[in-house]
């Protein structure tokens, strides 16, 4: 078992040891040093081969200066968790890295299968979760997601047993407003507090570190919308499961040049005033992480994103999110070699100060 979890000394650590990236590309929240540009797993095939280019590609990352890895028990049917343990077992056992310079989130909440076990996946369901009783008639949503505590701490067992770790420095609930759309928000919000009493007990217990919510489209929306979300309203849960020192310290959604909700849309009231979910979260002491920041590739054809910088389109695709006030690093999936090292040139790039990504903002709407 890989013991410990991430600390403020492992990561200042970290970032001490990393001489060749640039300075500012680290960032302090909790405490904690971590790296404006982290590694994302959603992407592949269930199989071997991808099992290798995904460990290959975090090893390289990690080496490189990035100390903030994030997964799901679902992504690849359970092998992109067990990737990430290869990968960082790897690297400890090579003594090229210490538990505690690593911050390693997942996501649990999505019903999933095991693609290392040969069945069909309700075949698979059934055995695992229906026939001992962890998942009951009516527990799964249409939307294939299933927040019953028994569910949930059968998932966060399974997490830990792929990433072969005493303690998730991360565990988000898995879109869990976008999944559980079959039900009323005042019964999710009862359903979201219990799963919050649940990761609060978790902590005591030392298996996770801090909690979230990993999100698409719950605080990007209008306040009309049915799936909108207020932060402050989440944080109130969180105070009520674990007091003024709770858990509840992030948030995940997609950011980029395209999806910029999180930056344009005034949908948040704090103090009075309507603010975005970047302004609000910063204002809450909730760090936010960015996922699809380069929209799957689709960002990175020709002409697509605004020349600045003298940088490639992935590049400037990448700056422009980790230099965004309010995010503390985009999640970047990448498998490929020729990917990863190009992605992390941008380590030795400082990100843009907030008065030059203001002033970017002002060109590229004016």
């Amino acid at each position: 078992m890989i013991t410990g979890h991430v600390t403020s000394e492992g990561t200042a650590n970290f970032a001490t040891k990393n001489q060749t990236v640039e300075k500012n590309h680290y960032k302090q929240f909790l405490g904690l040093t971590l790296s404006s540009i982290g590694i994302g797993t959603y992407l592949g095939n269930a199989d071997n081969a991808t099992d290798i280019l995904v460990k290959d590609a975090i090893k390289k990352s990690v080496l490189s200066g990035v100390n903030v890895i994030d997964t799901a028990i679902n992504y690849r049917s359970q092998k992109a968790e067990r990737s990430v343990r290869k990968a960082v077992s790897e690297l400890i056992e090579e003594s090229k890295v210490k538990r505690e310079e690593l911050f390693i989130s997942t996501k649990n909440g999505y019903v999933t299968n095991d693609a290392d076990v040969k069945e069909e996946f309700w075949e698979y369901i059934n055995n695992t979760l229906v026939r001992p009783g962890i998942i009951k008639a009516g527990d799964i949503s249409s939307g294939y997601h299933c927040m019953t505590i028994p569910y949930l701490e059968n998932q966060l067992k399974t997490s830990l047993k792929n990433l072969d770790f005493e303690c998730i420095d991360l565990m988000y609930i898995h879109n869990a407003v976008e999944g559980q759309q079959d039900i009323s928000k005042e019964e999710f919000m009862k359903n979201l507090k219990l799963v919050f009493e649940f990761y609060e007990k978790q902590r005591k217990e030392g298996t996770i570190k801090y909690y979230g919510m990993a999100t698409w489209d719950c605080f990007r929306v209008p306040k009309k919308n049915p799936q909108y979300m207020s932060l402050s309203d989440i944080l109130k849960l969180a105070k009520e499961a674990g007091g003024n020192e709770n858990g509840f310290k992030f948030i995940q959604l997609p950011y980029n040049m395209y999806l910029d909700q999180a930056l344009t849309i005034q949908n948040q009231t704090f103090n009075g005033k309507e603010i975005s979910i970047l302004d609000a979260s910063k204002n809450l002491g909730i760090g936010v992480f960015a996922s699809v920041p380069l929209m799957q590739s689709k960002l990175l054809g020709p002409n697509v994103i605004p020349e600045f910088g003298g940088l490639k389109p992935a590049h400037r695709a990448l700056q422009f999110v980790r230099s965004t006030p309010g995010i503390i690093a985009p999640l970047v999936g990448q498998k490929s070699s020729s990917h990863v090292d190009e992605n992390l040139e941008l380590v030795k790039v400082a990100p843009m100060s907030e008065s030059e990504f203001n002033q970017l903002v002002t060109s590229l709407t004016s």
